[in-house]
C-alpha cells in the first residue's frame, strides 16, 4: 500500500489527537516530587503505550507510523511525506537560528519553549547534530544552551555555535578545533577598519546616542543596541538614529585606512585611486549601502541623510572595501557592522566541518537576512531544507515560500521539528 494511504488510514481511523495529548503530557510532565503526581504519569504513559500499541500491531511499519501519530498533526505528516517523496532523505544537521526563530519576544517570552527544547533533545539523542547559528555573542549562547539543553548535550562532540554571525564557532570537545576565531583571517586592511570603529562608536557618539545606545559584547562584529524595550518606539527612533552614526563612523574609518583626507579631490592610497567626484566620502558610503539595502534608505530618507547620488558612481577603491563590509539593520534592535567575509553560512560550513559532516543535508531555521544567506546556500548546493516564523524578513519569506513553505507561527518552531522528525523516521522506512 502506498505510504499516502497509509497515512490517510492512520489519521482516519486513530484518535491521533488524544494520543498527541498524552504523549505530550507525558514528554513534558515537569519533575515534581510527589506520590500522587507520578502516578497520574504513570497512568498516562500506561495509556500512551497501550494505544501506540494498537497501532504497532495493525502496521506493517507499526513502530513508526505509532511515532509518527503521536507527535505530528495530520497536515504535518503529509508535509513530510512530500518532502521524503521530493528529496529522498533524511535531515542529517540542525542549523538553528535563535532569536525569533527558536523564540520569540512576541510568542514565547523571549525563551524557549519546553516543548521545542525537547524535541531538540531528542534530535540529539538520534544522532542528529545541531548547529546554532545566531548573532549573538559566545557567552550569551553557551549560557541559554547550557541552562536550555543541558551541558551534557552542548559538550558532547555534537553541537557547535556559530556566534555573531559567522566570526567565530565554537564545538566543544573538539581539542585545538573546539574554538576558531574566524576573523583572524582577514586581512589588516579590513581588521584595522574595525578597530577603529570599535573604539571610537561610543566616544565619539553625540550624547543622546551615548545615552540611548549600549555597545553589545562582541569579539569583533561591532553592534549598537538600544537601552529600550527592544521593539518599542523609543528603540526604533534611537536605533534609526544609530544606523546613521555607525554609516558615518565607518565612512571616516575607511578613509583614514585609505589615506583620504575627506576633502574633494583624488588621493593616491596603496590599493589605488579613489575618484571621489566631488562628493565627501559619507555621501557615497551612504549611497552604497543605501542601494544594497532597502531598509538602510528608508532609514536614510527619513533622517534626512540620503545624498541621492548614482550607486554606480561610487568610487571603485571605495566600494571594493565597502563590498567586504556588511551594514545591518534591525528595526528597533539593532545597528551593526560586520565583515561578508564571516556571515553565517562560513561558520555553518566552518561548523559542519568540525562535526565531520561532509554530506550536509540540513534543516536551516531563521527569520533574518543573514540566515536567508544559509538557506541559499543549501538551496544551490542541494544541502538542505529552509523553515521561517510568519514574521520573517520579507525575503526570507519569499525564499521559504518559494521552496517547501515551511512557514510555522510566531513561537512555534516545534511545528517544523516535528515535521522533520517524521520526515527522517519515513526516510528510514524501505
Amino acid at each position: 500500500m502506498e505510504r499516502y494511504d497509509l497515512v490517510y488510514r492512520l489519521y482516519d481511523e486513530y484518535d491521533t489527537t488524544t494520543l498527541r495529548e498524552y504523549q505530550e503530557f507525558v514528554d513534558i510532565f515537569p519533575a515534581v516530587d510527589s506520590r500522587v503526581a507520578l502516578e497520574h504519569w504513570q497512568d498516562a504513559n500506561d495509556e500512551l503505550e497501550s494505544r501506540k500499541n494498537e497501532i504497532r500491531s495493525d502496521f506493517a511499519a507499526g513502530e513508526t507510523f505509532a511515532e509518527i501519530a503521536a507527535h505530528t498533526t495530520r497536515d504535518q505528516a503529509f508535509t513530510a511525506l512530500d518532502l521524503e517523496a521530493k528529496y529522498g532523505r533524511a535531515v542529517n544537521v540542525l542549523v538553528l537560528d535563535v532569536d525569533e526563530t527558536l523564540r520569540s519576544a512576541g510568542g514565547t517570552d523571549n525563551e524557549i519553549p519546553r516543548e521545542t527544547l525537547h524535541v531538540l533533545t531528542e534530535f540529539h539523542e538520534a544522532g542528529i547534530p545541531i548547529v546554532i547559528c545566531t548573532g549573538q555573542t559566545l557567552e550569551n549562547v553557551k549560557g541559554f544552551a547550557i541552562q536550555g539543553l543541558g551541558s551534557e548535550i552542548v559538550h558532547s562532540g555534537d553541537l557547535s555555535i556559530v556566534y555573531e554571525a559567522g566570526t567565530g564557532v565554537f564545538t566543544p570537545g573538539h581539542g585545538a578545533d573546539t574554538k576558531q576565531l574566524l576573523y583572524e583571517d582577514l586581512d589588516d586592511e579590513i581588521r584595522d577598519v574595525f578597530d577603529d570603529v570599535r573604539s571610537r562608536v561610543l566616544p565619539d557618539a553625540p550624547a543622546d546616542l551615548r545615552r540611548g545606545c549600549h555597545l553589545q559584547g562582541n569579539e569583533f562584529n561591532v553592534t549598537m543596541k538600544p537601552n529600550y524595550e527592544t521593539g518599542s518606539t523609543q528603540a526604533r527612533e534611537i536605533i534609526d538614529k544609530a544606523l546613521v552614526y555607525v554609516l558615518e563612523l565607518l565612512a571616516e574609518s575607511v578613509g583614514s585606512i585609505l589615506a583620504f583626507d575627506g576633502g574633494d579631490q583624488t588621493v593616491e592610497a596603496e590599493n589605488g585611486t579613489i575618484e571621489l567626484e566631488g562628493e565627501s566620502i559619507t555621501d557615497w558610503t551612504h549611497t552604497f549601502y543605501a542601494d544594497q539595502d532597502s531598509e538602510i534608505r528608508a532609514v536614510l530618507e527619513s533622517e534626512g541623510a540620503y545624498p541621492d547620488l548614482d550607486p554606480a558612481a561610487v568610487p571603485g577603491d571605495l566600494a571594493a572595501v565597502l563590498d567586504r563590509i556588511d551594514v545591518a539593520y534591525y528595526e528597533a534592535d539593532a545597528a551593526e557592522i560586520g565583515s561578508l567575509e564571516l556571515n553565517k553560512v562560513v561558520g555553518v560550513e566552518r561548523a559542519l566541518d568540525v562535526l565531520d559532516i561532509t554530506d550536509p543535508f540540513a534543516l536551516v531555521m531563521g527569520d533574518s537576512k543573514s540566515d536567508l544567506r544559509v538557506m541559499r546556500w543549501a538551496d544551490e548546493n542541494e544541502s538542505g531544507i529552509a523553515a521561517a516564523p510568519e514574521h520573517a524578513s520579507r525575503d526570507t519569506l519569499e525564499h521559504v515560500l518559494g521552496t517547501d513553505e515551511l512557514v510555522f507561527d510566531r513561537g512555534r518552531s516545534v511545528d517544523v521539528l516535528r515535521t522533520v522528525s517524521a520526515l527522517n523516521q519515513l526516510a528510514r522506512l524501505e
